[in-house]
């Protein structure tokens, strides 16, 4: 993975591992041990899902760029309906908190997508392949004067 992908997934997946940190202890003092489960799976199922479908993204705009906008479109929306799923699936668990979970796993797919924004805004990525300079000096066009 080229370092411009790397530099974009962590200034994604550090802030939203931070606040899976900060979730794990605020539901382990509010909830427990269950609350503080909970949100750990949560932070995690998010970097998880979230990872994944940024690393897909990335691959998709090198190898494929004239579908990189609707292929964008289409992960957000399965990445956001399989979270979804999931907090359905797990709403009535005993082996974690539910709220705790749910909760978390909100907040830290809402950090993702903001700091995974900042990360692309702040990113300078160029729009157009420089020309090499030994090309620019084979032929000039125009007038000399």
């Amino acid at each position: 993975m080229p370092s411009n992908d790397v530099r974009n997934l962590l200034h994604a997946a550090v802030p939203t591992a931070a606040v899976g940190v900060v979730a794990v202890a605020i539901s382990g003092v509010v909830s427990g041990g269950k609350g503080a489960l909970g949100a750990a799976v949560g932070a995690l199922l998010c970097v998880l899902f979230m990872g994944i479908g940024l690393t897909v993204l990335q691959r998709t705009a090198k190898s494929m760029p004239h579908l990189f906008q609707a292929m964008g479109l289409l992960l957000y929306t399965a990445q956001l309906l399989l979270l979804l799923i999931f907090v359905s699936v797990f709403k009535d668990t005993t082996l974690f908190n539910p709220k705790a979970f749910a909760l978390t796993l909100v907040v830290a797919t809402l950090v993702w997508i903001a700091a995974q924004a900042r990360a692309f805004m702040k990113a300078k990525i160029l729009y157009v392949e420089p020309e090499s300079s030994t090309a620019g000096t084979a032929g000039k066009s125009g007038s000399s004067a």
